[in-house]
């Protein structure tokens, strides 16, 4: 059996995320709603809940250089704040990316599972 970096049984995976097991119990739930979401449907919640990640990340690297001063890249010269900006905005993607602090992965199990309850209604 494959384990993720938390060493947490994997069920199935599905591109950049797995349906990993919830407080030490595998998550059966998500694994049926995969089966009733499509390709296309999983590919864009994956590419929002990492999205929204990237965007909460940004805002906690951004409060944490606001109060920088002094002199280099984070130093209060001006310029830096449209460079500090797009400093951060960087940062932020590449930690979602690189999976982040585990935001995505509760996002993405919450979009497929409200993406399933729709498959349901409308067949």
């Amino acid at each position: 059996m494959q384990t993720n970096a938390i060493n947490t049984p994997r069920l199935a995976t599905s591109s950049a995320f797995s349906v990993e097991s919830r407080n030490g119990r595998p998550d059966f739930d998500l694994a049926a709603a995969l089966q009733k979401v499509s390709p296309k449907q999983q590919a864009k919640a994956q590419k929002t809940a990492t999205d929204f990640e990237a965007m909460f990340l940004n805002s906690m690297f951004a409060q944490m250089t606001s109060g920088l001063k002094g002199e280099g890249p984070f130093g209060d010269t001006p310029g830096t704040g449209v460079w500090r900006s797009m400093l951060t905005d960087q940062y932020s993607k590449n930690f979602a990316n690189a999976g982040g602090v585990g935001i995505a992965r509760d996002v993405y199990r919450t979009l497929i599972m409200q993406q399933a309850k729709t498959t349901l209604r409308t067949a």
